[in-house]
């Protein structure tokens, strides 16, 4: 009650709209709370990270990361995201609230389950798991306490945390933040997660729910790590007798140490998971199990089993004996007395019954044969079932026909689809599905990929950089780097284009394969106005916004800018435009200014009236220094010097001299 009272979080009113009522749970990165949704009125669990780690930009990302992974999912078996935010120093994730326990929390009470419990919470985890898979989404942290069980019997899986994309593969230090219990092989030794390494995470739970403890113990948590590198996972049987078979096989192809030899990912561990319930239900011999590695089928077992009759030795004691022969009589010997009225009935006894034996015998002999031969017709024979081979998937459409033709199906109407994985005109699945047993002459239709999808292109130019992005990953993959290219007339961080693989720019609501790379281009802004500045602060100023050392190409007079200071970028060079690109342009050519242009003053100046002279040097920007007298007669005084008659600027004064004066 002290910590509950002492926690600040309580009471608290996250981002004006959930109100903290109580503590459910805390762990090593976060504590989770029962709160309440103020505008939609409902309760719910809030996640918030620890205060300390909100400055840890890695852990932020992996909060971030859970919402997002989440987010994408909708199955009744993911526990729901409904927001994430961030209020004051606190990052805070909001999930629907389930009232109940975690799977660790049932073992820890009961122990181990029986196998229809492990079954049916399998069958959820493995439910919820497949729609991961399927957008894309390896948990990569499966374990017991991620596995909530609610009052009202819903299971679901929570805690994406550490979930990635399933095409990265490659894991970082942070992958072993998962619990070392459950750790695939591949993950351990090499870093290294995919859909296989979440199937592995799952066997480990099923073997801990039918047995009540983990397969590998240790005092130090290498020591577990270890066992699973190099170890195989014991079967749970051995551990507790009352493991049907069947389970055991099941346990033991998720776990295996080598990934290629799993199922590839939930849905095809969950397929196999219904036919071990069914075979189950139907009281199936132990071994039986239509794993996808050995289909043995529950009709064709009864199909061809014989059940031979006992053999019994006849002995003295059997009142079905057969009486020896008599030897025949010699010459001379004496005829054979009659026999006696109990011998005749013994010996009619036994004449029937050794006729009754040769029937029998006989009857064994036919219905061996027939049981072989119904051995024969539906086991390699023309009535047998046939598994659909998985070996079909990627083969061209021609290829699988005729190889579902060789193995006595029929090939039905070809479906389509469209597939990342499998390119147009190959196969990427069949109805039904591979690894399906079915009688032979069984239709199957192949389903041939059409390739990748194609998406209509929304409006990616004139819009921001996130939304851009947002919208070029919901379907495409996002060209590496995004180029930034400065534009006056364009704020920055508006994309200014967008182009597609062959480098021509995107048509909006025209069609574009599914995960081909878009290039956007963003505006930087309107490159820095550097005139007036010197070379070493132009320098400095282009820095900041990713362009290189300025080159001086050519030299020009400024009545404004001083001699030695830029004058202006240059826009053209060569006869081509220059595009500046933040980072990317190999210099920034400007010109430098040589200062005020200087006047030369005419020559023919010399011998004109005051009136000529006066009038050019005005044109000029120049002040004379003269006699006054001149203006009164401008007509009548003639010219004789004007000095300085070079090196002079606009406002500068010179020395006029006349030759007549009064």
């Amino acid at each position: 009650m002290t910590t509950s009272q002492a926690d600040p979080i309580l009471g608290r009113l996250i981002d004006g709209r959930y109100r903290v009522r109580s503590r459910i749970a805390r762990g090593g990165m976060a504590t989770v709370y029962l709160a309440t949704d103020l505008r939609l009125e409902r309760r719910v669990a809030i996640k918030i990270m620890h205060p300390h780690l909100a400055d840890d930009a890695a852990f932020r990302a992996r909060f971030i990361q859970e919402a997002r992974s989440a987010a994408r999912l909708a199955h009744p078996n993911v526990v729901n995201v409904f927001d994430q935010g961030q209020d004051d120093d606190s990052a805070y994730l909001v999930m629907e609230y389930l009232p109940g326990i975690t799977l660790r929390e049932l073992l820890q009470e009961y122990g181990g389950l029986t196998p229809e419990q492990t079954m049916d919470i399998t069958e959820a985890v493995l439910s919820g798991l497949a729609a991961a898979h399927k957008a894309g989404i390896v948990h990569r942290d499966l374990k017991p306490e991620n596995v909530l069980l609610a009052d009202d019997g819903r299971i679901k899986i929570g805690d994406f945390g550490l979930a990635r994309a399933a095409t990265a593969n490659t894991a970082s230090g942070a992958a072993l933040m998962g619990t070392i219990a459950y750790l695939s092989p591949e993950l351990v030794t090499r870093g290294l997660a995919d859909t296989r390494s979440d199937i592995y995470a799952v066997g480990i739970m099923m073997y801990e729910m039918l047995t009540g403890e983990q397969p590998y113990k240790g005092e130090q948590p290498m020591q577990i790590a270890y066992q699973h590198a190099n170890d195989s996972v014991p079967t749970p049987s051995s551990a507790s007798p009352r493991v049907p078979a069947e389970l055991d096989e099941l346990v033991l192809w998720a776990t295996a140490r080598d990934p290629e030899q799993r199922p590839r990912d939930a849905r095809l561990l969950l397929e196999q998971l219904y036919e071990t319930q069914e075979m189950l239900r139907t009281a199936l011999p132990t071994g039986a199990v239509p794993t996808q590695r050995t289909k043995v089928l529950a009709q064709a077992t009864a199909a061809t089993t014989v059940l031979e009759p006992p053999v019994r030795t006849p002995s003295v004691d059997d009142e079905t004996q057969v009486l020896a022969p008599r030897p025949a009589p010699g010459p001379g010997a004496a005829p054979p007395r009659p026999l006696g009225e109990s011998a005749t009935r013994l010996a009619q006894q036994s004449g029937g019954r050794r006729r009754r034996g040769a029937w029998l015998l006989a009857l064994v002999l036919v219905l061996a044969g027939v049981a072989g031969g119904t051995g024969w017709y539906f086991g390699p024979g023309p009535g047998g079932n046939v598994t659909v081979p998985e070996s079909l998937i990627g083969m061209p459409e021609a290829d699988a026909g005729t190889r579902l033709t060789e193995l006595g199906f029929t090939v039905g109407a070809p479906g389509t689809g469209f597939s990342l994985e499998h390119p147009a005109g190959t196969v990427m699945g069949t109805d039904p599905a591979t690894g399906a047993s079915l009688a032979r002459g069984s239709e199957v239709s192949l389903v041939i990929s059409q390739g990748a999808q194609p998406f209509p292109l929304p409006e990616l130019t004139g819009i921001g950089e996130e939304d851009a992005v947002r919208l070029v990953e919901e379907h495409w993959t996002l060209a590496d780097p995004i180029v930034r290219r400065f534009d006056a007339g364009v704020e920055r961080g508006i994309v200014l284009e967008a182009r597609g693989v062959d480098g021509q720019p995107l048509v909006t609501s025209a069609d574009y394969l599914q995960a081909q790379p878009i290039a956007l281009t963003v505006s930087a802004g309107a490159v820095p106005d550097i005139a007036g500045r010197s070379v070493d602060e132009a320098n400095a100023i282009l820095a900041e916004v990713g362009l290189p050392n300025v080159q001086e190409v050519a030299r020009d007079y400024s009545e404004t800018v001083p001699a030695g200071s830029v004058k202006e970028l240059v826009t053209v060079r060569d006869g081509a435009d220059i595009v500046f690109t933040e980072g990317q342009a190999d210099a920034v050519g400007v010109v430098i200014s040589d200062g005020p242009r200087p006047i030369v003053i005419p020559d023919g100046l010399v011998g004109e009236t005051w009136s000529v002279v006066k009038q050019t040097l005005g044109d000029l920007g120049l002040t004379p220094r003269y006699n006054q007298l001149a203006d009164t007669l401008p007509d009548l005084f003639v010219v004789s010097r004007v000095t300085p008659g070079e090196g002079v600027y606009a406002g500068d004064e010179v020395q006029v001299n006349f030759s007549s004066s009064f």
